[in-house]
């Protein structure tokens, strides 16, 4: 954007569910994410003039980009959808990943012109419209993505309909592993395949568990965390979208990884890990097998993101 003066913003990725939490759990990481740059344009109202690294499966139609609705209805909250607004997007993260990918565009483009209008809003309040965004991408309003991509940290949605976010604690130490495996795993199907019921004993069980979780950032108890991250509910429905699922786990929780599961509606996958050489060693022995099966993957490892969306 060298033709006209503005900024830059940045959101990252994210893990969704995190195992425990279907629709209601999310972390931020450090890394990859989205891009926007944002200036002043030359006519009236918002446009996408640019979208860099989605291989043209993204569209610059402000109504069709999570990016360009995002923006558009925080711009119609503030009075200013007149006003002549140029951004290009940059996707700096694999695209129907598991990761985020739509929520950290809807993320970018609220923030990027927030902060371009001398951010008359803060963070939290810029949630409502982040969900606008998110919501055409898959048709569900969930703000287990971009509540951590918007705030950072680890975040519980009491209700996502109210707005109702609380930022958990980060224990000291703790890295994420995420591994995107080169396949396909469409949000549709990975939703569709879910069953509308479970069993008392199954609620019972997974309640323990996200109660457990919590608890355990909350106390920085490690041994609680890994008793605590077993999804009795979702990831057993979801595992045979992903080839070589059970394995993988194995391979991880032997390398001593506090819990692996989905990311989100996958195909990528994540675990927890209690410092950065046991998840340097995760990363490359799930990425092994992977590659002894033919399937090539990308690995990124990092702390918790606690920063969530910022200006560069």
């Amino acid at each position: 954007m060298s033709d006209f003066v503005g900024l830059k913003v940045f959101a990252p990725a994210t893990v969704a569910n995190v195992a425990v939490g279907y629709d209601i759990l999310g972390f931020a990481i450090e890394g990859p994410g989205d891009e926007i740059k944002i200036g002043y344009g030359k006519n009236p109202g918002l446009k996408i003039r640019a979208i860099h690294g989605a291989k043209n499966k993204l569209p610059k139609s402000i109504e069709k980009n999570t990016a360009g609705v995002a923006a558009q209805a925080l711009l119609k909250y503030l009075g200013k959808e007149e006003m002549p607004i140029e951004m290009d997007i940059y996707k700096k993260m694999p695209f129907a990943s598991g990761m985020g990918s739509s929520a950290a565009s809807a993320v970018a483009g609220a923030f990027a012109v927030n902060e371009f209008l001398g951010c008359p809003l803060n963070k939290k309040e810029l949630l409502p419209f982040v969900l606008k965004g998110e919501q055409v991408a898959d048709g569900a309003y969930h703000a287990d993505n971009v509540a951590p991509s918007l705030m950072g940290g680890i975040v519980l949605i009491r209700n996502n309909q109210e707005h109702d976010i609380i930022n958990l604690p980060v224990p000291n130490g703790i890295y994420a592993v995420v591994i995107h495996p080169e396949i396909s795993v469409l949000t549709s199907e990975s939703r569709s395949i879910l069953s509308d019921t479970i069993t008392m004993d199954q609620m019972i069980e997974q309640s323990g568990n996200l109660a457990a979780f919590v608890a355990s950032l909350y106390r920085s108890d490690l041994e609680l965390m890994k008793r605590s991250l077993k999804d009795i509910i979702v990831e057993p429905q979801r595992a045979k979208l992903i080839p070589h699922f059970y394995d993988l786990k194995d391979i991880a929780l032997k390398n001593e990884a506090l819990g692996f599961s989905i990311s989100g509606a996958g195909p990528s996958l994540f675990a927890l890990c209690q410092n950065s050489l046991i998840a340097e060693n995760v990363a490359t022995k799930i990425c092994e097998h992977l590659i002894s099966k033919g399937i090539e993957s990308q690995s990124y490892i990092s702390e918790i993101n606690k920063e969530g969306a910022i200006k560069l």
